[in-house]
């Protein structure tokens, strides 16, 4: 998951199969430096994210008028009020498109459907959407996006799981604590840094050439989460643990935290479905879009723990 999918938990869409892969990164778009159509106004959703004061923070610094939109910001959004939408969208010129909960979630085509159609009529030029990596029902909902949003150009940003939900979040509070408990086994993953997703959600809304295209961002190679806490307990000098949990147990450690009973199962299964090794592989993502390579989960590691220590 990559994350977006979770504000609450900490954890993001991590996703399965790849079923349109002959569509993933088919242009190389580094080094692309035609930006006559860029946008000047740019709404972000659930600009307080992850993913969302990213690229909002980036787009500003490329002198982008950034309508930063939230629950109890100065541009009201709420994906749970959807008479917040137009009037956000009116008088935008593109939007990054981070859907809460997740893509995959219950309700998330009919929310795409009636955004798109917003966005289609309030003369939005250019969406990017947040998806998860391999997700099939993320696929279903970037389509209902797609139809809805009749002459809209749109780019696919699908993300590998983020490496920031160990330091944002519920997992995060479970490393400061020195246990990372999660429903992923042996698996390994390579976990995207959110300042390369950034980077690359900011590249597809300002710069011209990614209209239709869908790319798979990754980080450079698969780490397993037990590798996960070594890394963290070696950057902050102090010791965490993983421990793998099972479904149940993961769902009812979830309900502890406050999350109501059926969106904690739904979450647990979608992880304990998802995270069995099938979405281990590498994309060279970030490279195609950005012409650099991602961050390892060392890099990002040392950053985030360096100094923390004990």
């Amino acid at each position: 998951m990559t994350t977006h999918t979770n504000k609450t938990t900490g954890t993001t869409r991590t996703t399965g199969t790849n079923d349109t892969a002959d569509t993933v990164d088919t242009a190389d778009t580094a080094g692309a430096n035609d930006t006559a159509g860029a946008p000047r106004t740019v709404l972000v959703t659930s600009a307080t994210g992850k993913t969302g004061r990213r690229v909002a923070e980036r787009l500003s610094a490329r002198g982008v008028s950034v309508r930063a939109g939230s629950r109890n910001g100065a541009t009201p959004f709420d994906w749970e009020a959807p008479e917040t939408w137009a009037p956000a969208l009116r008088g935008a010129d593109a939007a990054y498109v981070a859907y809460y909960p997740d893509l995959a979630a219950p309700g998330a085509v009919e929310a795409m459907r009636e955004f798109g159609r917003l966005a289609s009529e309030s003369g939005v030029r250019r969406l990017t959407v947040l998806s998860g990596r391999g997700e099939p029902e993320g696929v279903v909902t970037e389509e209902a996006l797609r139809a809805a949003a009749e002459g809209v150009q749109l780019t696919v940003v699908r993300a590998s799981f983020f490496a920031q939900n160990f330091s944002e979040g519920m997992l995060a509070e479970g490393v400061g604590e020195g246990v990372l408990v999660f429903p992923a086994g042996d698996t390994a993953e390579p976990f995207i840094d959110v300042d390369d997703l950034a980077d690359v959600v900011v590249e597809t809304l300002l710069v011209d050439g990614h209209a239709g295209r869908v790319h798979e961002v990754t980080g450079p190679r698969p780490v397993g989460f037990a590798e996960v806490a070594a890394e963290i307990s070696r950057a902050s000098g102090r010791p965490v643990a993983y421990r793998a949990a099972s479904q149940a147990e993961y769902a009812e450690l979830l309900t502890g935290f406050g999350l109501p009973a059926d969106e904690a199962g739904w979450l647990a299964a979608l992880f304990a479905t998802l995270l069995d090794g099938h979405n281990a592989s590498v994309t060279d993502g970030v490279k195609r879009v950005l012409g650099r390579d991602p961050r390892s989960f060392t890099t990002f590691a040392t950053e985030a723990w360096g100094g923390r220590g004990a």
